[in-house]
């Protein structure tokens, strides 16, 4: 795929100015998103990312495009399920819900910022090593493995690593919020921070995981340097809205790990069978490449993620709302036990109302 220098410009002028006007509106006013303007957003970045798809099919090819599709759908997928883990860290520090979007906002540019790093060591890495395959693949196996052993996502769930104890340890650190600040004035004068600070903390460490998961994964279905970027943008731009948008539906899907479980696994295996088919580790077949390991094309990877995710969601779903169904049976049959004697017998009918009810 040979990106120009100019298509490079303008597709970052572009997602820089995206950025910019994202910050303005929220520097200018924060607040928490109606449904209808988080839907908005999520639409339009959902609609972005598709037209941005297109032009990439119709402009480089089908294989291009097909790859730029399933790294969207991928990095997108993981994005919603990072969301359980800012959902916490926003419970965790009581982060009030005018200033959650300043917070998600600087959690992306981190994001952004650390993941561009990440695509240029793995660029580099992939163009010179085909054996960093299979070490891409087996962590990616590994994460899956970690997928398929997590339960339902509680506050139990986040730890705060080293670095968030060492901030509360040794920073002066104000009990509550000044608006969205991150430095505000102690009663003595001096100039102390809050602990807006300590959430920035998290939600960046939090982002520098989340990319060691994310970017293996998209290698494993495109190793152009230009879709690998474009796709882990258009996931998170819209992830802000996203988060206000899907709220409590984060808690339906409960199969959702699962799905990624299943995603991750299949890129995993996919990596190490190119691994093996342009093989050179000496002490592997020789040093010599396998012919015979099966070719899984772009096509077939599309397919196969847009089917786990449609199934994981619809099975999520249904299991919600069968839970859903049960526990209001449970709460029904509870509140009936736990009636009184007088109330029971003021619901039950006399002697005499029964014949009439008998005589009718």
């Amino acid at each position: 795929m040979n990106v120009s220098t100019l298509v490079w410009g303008i597709t970052l002028a572009g997602l820089i100015a995206v950025l910019l006007l994202d910050l303005l509106i929220v520097g200018r006013r924060p607040h928490e998103p109606s449904m209808k303007e988080a839907t908005g957003w999520v639409v339009l970045y959902v609609a972005m990312a598709t037209v941005f798809g297109v032009f990439v099919w119709l402009g480089y090819g089908a294989q291009y495009g097909q790859e730029f599709f399933a790294g969207w759908l991928t990095e997108y997928s993981l994005s919603i399920d990072n969301l359980f883990v800012f959902v916490i860290i926003m419970s965790r520090f009581t982060v009030p819900r005018i200033f959650q979007q300043k917070v998600l906002l600087i959690g992306i540019v981190l994001a952004l910022l650390m993941r561009g790093v990440f695509i240029a060591a793995g660029a580099a890495l992939v163009s010179r090593f085909v054996w960093i395959f299979y070490i891409f693949g087996a962590f990616l196996l590994y994460t899956a493995w970690t997928f398929t052993r997590q339960g339902e996502t509680d506050e139990s769930d986040f730890k705060e690593n080293a670095l968030i104890r060492w901030s509360r340890r040794v920073l002066p650190i104000s009990r509550s919020y000044d608006g969205a600040k991150m430095t505000t004035l102690s009663e003595k004068g001096r100039r102390i921070f809050t602990p807006m600070l300590i959430v920035m903390i998290a939600i960046g460490t939090t982002d520098l995981i989340f990319a060691l998961d994310s970017i293996p994964a998209i290698f494993g279905l495109t190793k152009e340097p230009y879709l690998v970027f474009t796709a882990n943008v258009f996931a998170l731009m819209g992830l802000r809205q996203l988060y206000f948008l899907l709220g409590g539906l984060l808690q339906r899907l409960v199969y959702l790990s699962l799905g990624l479980a299943a995603i991750l696994g299949f890129i995993g295996v996919k990596l190490i069978l190119e691994a093996l088919a342009g093989n050179n580790v000496p002490f592997i077949n020789g040093g010599q490449p396998i012919t015979a390991v099966p070719h899984i094309t772009i096509g077939w990877s599309l397919g196969t993620i847009v089917s786990i995710l449609v199934i994981a969601t619809i099975a999520s779903l249904i299991k919600s709302s069968r839970d859903g169904r049960a526990a209001r049976k449970v709460a029904a049959t509870a509140a009936e036990t736990t009636r009184t004697p007088a109330e029971t017998t003021a619901r039950r009918p006399d002697k005499s109302e029964r014949e009439k009810n008998g005589q009718r």
